[in-house]
């Protein structure tokens, strides 16, 4: 959990469902922000009257006025119109895309994700923050600006049509340091604008000075400099206008003020613009993965792309959920195949269940008959008490087999037995148990090949491989890297409590280059190497390219997944 930030925000959480406030409430109360709450739109708009929160996260379904009616009263009020609002939901496209478009910034899709949840609100508040100050240092600047101006006053030169000093006030002479026999009879360009602010020549022709006294023509600028007596230079903001006389220009009156500290503030406001425009951009990033999720209504929020090959994985994936047939997903190293098992199981009729995963390749041969199955108390040396085994704690779920392929032979009888019958029989038990589950398998083996090797049993297979799910190497899907890189890097930045840097093109370029042996584990190597190398700064394709050149990637990665 992040520690408290040193800019404590006030946050209105808005639901009518008690455990949904209470998930909430306990994903930010560690954030060091006030935390306020409404169980209903009624409620929401009497806190916010009072309170004026910087955040409010509002549900859409709630009893009485629902989301859309109490955003749309919000935004009514002059006193609460500018509150951000972050909408809960998990409804279709049509009705995010109306909550944003009733003035929400933002919406977080349940069920939550507490990462999500944390860099979402964090984000809107720090941008909330950044405009809080713009503010202010507008209305300092406009303040601190006008005491300079009365109390100093514009600097006046009289010029006549050569560009000679012919008249100047106390203020000018306090503005340039030059006494008033210095200036009268002067060149002004000899004086004050022969050089530009690098030192670099200021030919007068160049001027806007210079047009006034020879076209007649009333000029100012904000951009020149003007050197003084002691021959350092000030930023100076002036305004010429051309004295006429029977249509000739006998000469102009210029007026100059020192706009230094003005301009010290503006390049402070510009740099505060530019972080704004940077969180701006950081949170577009953090959108980017949710696009997909959006065009496939939510349904597998941990799968990110939109390739056909992925679209058609997720399509046998919508078609198998319902059913309890065994699946057995097939794919390289690093794929996604652990969430295409949540996918399945978190869309199937057993969503309520557990679902209870093993790798079969990380389990040593003596501990695997004792991990799936469970064992009785003193069924072997250290079984100091009963324990179950995977297939009997999934009951009523879904078990997801990881690399069955590196299962041992002589234990596939006993999985197989297993998934007959319906039962399972702990070591040292002497009866079997009755169990319902789903089996969900994955390998990155060719299970044929190996069942020709004699390494696996083809009854298993038959068993496992009711329906057989194919998973695309990145490689062959590459129109999925930008949002799922985005999607990383959202994700790597959450979990260490940072926001999100810009993902640029030419990082994207670097990373459809690359052939991704290693695949999404890969990727996610990647992204958080460079994220922990990026600096303060966005991430760049060379970052990137250096990251790829210096890990390995594909010969490190286990082999699950």
């Amino acid at each position: 959990m992040n520690s408290p930030q040193p800019h404590n925000s006030t946050i209105l959480l808005v639901d009518d469902n008690p455990t949904n406030l209470q998930l909430l409430f306990g994903t930010l109360k560690g954030l060091g922000h006030k935390l306020l709450v409404a169980k209903s739109g009624e409620d929401a708009l009497k806190v916010s009257q009072w309170a004026h929160p910087d955040l409010i996260l509002l549900d859409i379904l709630m009893t009485g006025i629902d989301g859309f009616e109490t955003c749309a009263r919000l935004k009514e009020n002059p006193e609460t119109r500018d509150i951000a609002v972050i909408f809960l939901s998990a409804l279709n496209t049509d009705d995010k895309i109306k909550g944003l478009s009733m003035g929400a910034v933002d919406y977080i899709a349940k069920p939550f994700q507490s990462e999500e949840v944390i860099a979402r609100v964090e984000t809107h508040l720090t941008i909330a923050r950044l405009r809080t100050e713009l503010a202010e240092r507008n209305r300092q600047l406009e303040s601190a600006s006008q005491p300079i101006l009365d109390s100093v006053g514009d600097g006046i030169y009289g010029l006549d049509r050569e560009g000679h000093i012919t008249f100047a006030n106390p203020a000018a002479m306090q503005l340039t340091g030059y006494p008033k026999d210095a200036l009268i009879g002067h060149s002004l360009h000899e004086l004050h604008l022969y050089a530009r602010w690098d030192g670099s020549p200021y030919h007068f022709i160049e001027s806007g000075i210079y047009q006034t006294l020879k076209q007649g023509v009333a000029k100012q600028s904000d951009s020149d400099v003007f050197w003084r007596h002691s021959g350092d230079h000030f930023a100076v903001s002036w305004t010429c206008t051309p004295i006429m006389r029977g249509g000739e220009v006998q000469g102009a009156v210029l007026a100059f003020r020192d706009v230094t500290q003005r301009k010290r503030q503006e390049h402070q406001l510009r740099e505060a613009l530019a972080e704004v425009e940077r969180l701006r951009d950081r949170l577009q990033a953090e959108n980017a993965y949710l696009q997909a999720e959006v065009k496939n209504e939510g349904r597998f929020d941990s799968i990110v792309g939109e390739s056909a090959a992925l679209k058609d994985v997720l399509e046998q994936v919508d078609q198998v959920a319902p059913t309890n047939s065994s699946v057995l997903i097939i794919g390289e190293s690093g794929t996604g195949k652990e969430a295409i098992a949540r996918a399945i199981h978190d869309s199937s009729p057993r969503r309520d269940r557990p679902l209870i995963k093993v790798n079969c390749g990380a389990i040593t041969p003596t501990l695997i008959e004792s991990e799936l199955f469970g064992h009785e108390k003193g069924a072997f040396t250290g079984a100091t008490e009963a324990r179950p085994g995977v297939l009997e704690r999934a009951e009523g779920g879904t078990v997801f087999l990881d690399e069955i392929g590196e299962m041992p032979l002589d234990l596939q009888p006993h999985l197989l037995r297993a998934l007959e019958a319906r039962e399972v029989q702990r070591l040292g038990a002497t009866r079997p148990t009755p169990v319902s589950f789903r089996v969900v398998a994955a390998t990155h083996r060719d299970l044929r090949a190996e069942v020709a090797a004699g390494r696996f049993r083809s009854d298993l297979l038959y068993r496992l491989a009711c329906v057989t799910l194919r998973l695309p190497p990145l490689r062959e899907r590459l129109e999925d890297l930008e949002p799922l890189a985005c999607h990383l890097l959202v994700a790597c930045a959450a979990r260490q409590g940072g926001v999100a840097p810009r993902l640029s093109s030419s990082a994207v370029d670097v990373l459809r280059a690359h052939s991704w042996p290693g695949n999404v584990r890969e990727l996610r190597n990647v992204v958080e190497t460079a994220y922990a190398l990026r600096g303060r700064g966005d991430l760049d394709g060379a970052l990137v390219a250096r990251c790829l050149s210096g890990v390995g990637f594909g010969e490190a990665s286990a082999p699950s997944g």
